[in-house]
């Protein structure tokens, strides 16, 4: 005696037949010698920002009169600032600032920007086109004229303030590439079988559509990351970043305007440590982003 499935159960495999899909790589690149280098040096940095204190380093607050403007040395490798501070120590305690605002405002973007994103994809409808349309508004407003506004209202400035509204004003930009790549992915047939059979709105969100778009979330976040450090170079130099003496990578270039003709080296260490902390950090987002790049084979 023969039995029959479901008619559910008879369309799920028709759609398990029809549509079988893998997603794998071609051929993926390898990450290559000079990605584990930018990694290393990305690690460096961020070891040398939350160990500074405990480092052996000198105070970068303390302005020593006797040794001011001084070249590189063996006692001050980078050579001394205007005031006789090190300047060593000052890149990389300034470390610090410029890591703690890039990275804090892009975790606050994500944290609000990536799951609005990820749902309005997923539900479509008319939550995504009233949250669209108000993020795409908000987009047509320039993030830097409103962070610049914000924060030279918003007195007296600190670190969390800087953050918060970098972090806030990253929303929409992020909210717009997680959709983005949430749409490439939300109409695969793999994710309409899910949804045929049943599946709840967070295993879908979580289980199909996040691991697809982790890529692409990445490779943005760390591009995102060197861009709010590039902003916050901006901010110290119209003196909107942490107060000084506090020594941030923008904040040295900004007080090495000055004294350039005399001391160049002010100007040249914190400038090379934003340069190849931006560099690598851009390699490393583009090189991940290749390497995690699927191609949609048919079975």
């Amino acid at each position: 005696m023969s039995s029959f499935g479901s008619p559910s159960d008879s369309l799920e495999q028709a759609l398990i037949e029809e549509y079988s899909i893998v997603e794998r790589p071609e051929k993926k690149k390898k990450l290559g010698l000079l990605f584990w280098i930018c990694v290393g040096w990305i690690g460096l940095n961020v070891i040398g920002a939350v160990f500074a204190s405990v480092l052996p380093l000198q105070n970068p607050l303390y302005e020593n009169f006797s040794a001011i403007n001084l070249g590189p040395s063996l006692h001050h490798l980078f050579g001394t600032d205007d005031l006789g501070r090190d300047i060593f120590a000052r890149v990389t305690y300034g470390a610090r600032v410029s890591i703690a605002v890039g990275t804090g405002a892009m975790v606050i973007g994500f944290g609000i920007g990536a799951p609005l994103g990820m749902l309005a994809a997923h539900r479509r409808g008319r939550f995504d086109a009233i949250l669209t349309t108000v993020m795409y508004v908000l987009l047509a407003f320039p993030a830097i004229i409103a962070t610049i506004a914000v924060l030279s209202f918003w007195t007296p400035r600190s670190l969390l303030k800087i953050i918060l509204v970098i972090g806030i004003a990253s929303v929409p930009l992020v909210y717009r590439v997680i959709r983005t790549a949430t749409l490439n992915v939300a109409t695969k047939d793999y994710i309409i079988a899910a949804k045929v059979q049943g599946a709840t709105d967070r295993r879908i969100l979580m289980k199909e559509l996040l691991p697809n778009i982790a890529p692409v979330g990445i490779s943005f976040l760390l591009i995102g990351v060197a861009t709010v450090v590039t902003l916050e170079g901006a901010l110290a130099f119209l003196g909107l970043s942490v107060n000084p003496p506090t020594p941030s990578w923008g904040n040295m270039i900004n007080e090495a305007r000055t004294v350039l003709a005399m001391n160049p080296w002010l100007v040249l260490f914190p400038s090379a440590a934003l340069c190849f902390f931006l560099l690598c950090l851009n390699f490393i987002g583009d090189r991940l982003r290749s390497h995690f790049d699927v191609t949609e084979v048919k079975l």
